[in-house]
């Protein structure tokens, strides 16, 4: 099973210019993808219904969107009608095989007053693929605070920790029959794979947070409710060069990063950074699984 997660930067190019189809093509043939920061409606990125884009572009794919950002942008037509319409910024998934049911989890937020403070999300998607029942996550942290950050990655481990015993979407023995007419009671599996920009970097106490601590003599000490670094556990340098994900003038850095449990890490095949990728500030992140 192979996957790839992309920052695209809303299309936005190192050269620039917005090119969804270019996001596409280096993306190529995968069977599920997380995106990052795609825009609806906004005047900057040419009012463009990027999800919808997206579903034209990968039309083997079915789509789940979650914003973050969630703004009015309706207007009126000649008639005094309204149309409704939401200047969203968010996080998207793509998978070959259909999404069961999809979650939006919105993320702790600090205000501001210097920097820039978006409200971020996770997007969940419950899918039953090559692997069998799953849980994928397109992750979008902040990127100004260490403390939000660590406010957020407490809230998504929870999420991860609690969604199985919490049940499918809807759940329980005595359920009328409008929810039993149109299928079964959805599933929410135990394994799950996190993607996406996390904005933290592999020497960072966010970083432990997630993965656990680093023990001189027997390495990396998950914690129950932690998660796996995949990059490393095949075998790859923690830091580097080679790991960048998003070149910066100042340094090359390593953000964007796919977790996963523990039977979904043991599972991991390859993984590769596409370091001539040009079609964002970031570079996609390819791993493939064993069948």
């Amino acid at each position: 099973m192979k996957c790839v997660s992309y920052n695209i930067q809303y299309g936005t190019g190192k050269d620039g210019e917005i090119d969804l189809q270019r996001i596409a093509d280096e993306i190529g043939d995968a069977d599920v993808i997380a995106l990052q920061e795609v825009d609806r409606f906004n005047s900057t990125t040419g009012m463009t219904d990027q999800v919808a884009v997206f579903s034209e572009l990968f039309p083997t794919h079915y789509v789940a969107y979650g914003p973050g950002v969630d703004l009015d942008a309706s207007y009126l037509d000649d008639q005094g009608h309204v149309v409704n319409r939401r200047r969203q910024f968010g996080n998207m998934l793509l998978s070959k095989t259909p999404v069961l049911s999809s979650r939006n989890h919105l993320l702790p937020k600090y205000g501001m007053v210097d920097q820039l403070a978006l409200q971020r999300s996770a997007l969940e998607a419950v899918i039953d693929g090559p692997l069998g029942l799953m849980r994928v996550y397109s992750v979008h942290l902040g990127h100004a605070s260490a403390p939000e950050r660590t406010k957020q990655i407490r809230t998504l481990l929870r999420i991860v920790r609690q969604a199985p015993r919490d049940g499918g979407l809807w759940s329980g023995r005595d359920v009328a029959k409008h929810w039993t007419e149109d299928g079964p009671q959805p599933p929410m599996p135990g394994p799950a794979l996190l993607m996406g920009d996390f904005n933290l970097q592999p020497q960072s106490g966010e970083y432990e947070q997630l993965v656990g601590p680093l023990d001189g003599t027997y390495g990396r000490l998950s914690k129950l409710d932690g998660l796996i670094d995949i990059w490393t556990h095949l075998g790859h340098a923690l830091d580097g060069p080679e790991c960048k994900t998003c070149p910066d003038e100042k340094a090359d850095m390593r953000i964007d990063y796919a977790f996963a449990t523990v039977e979904l890490a043991d599972k991991a095949k390859t993984m590769h950074i596409d370091q001539q990728a040009t079609g964002s500030d970031h570079q996609p992140v390819y791993l493939e699984f064993r069948v």
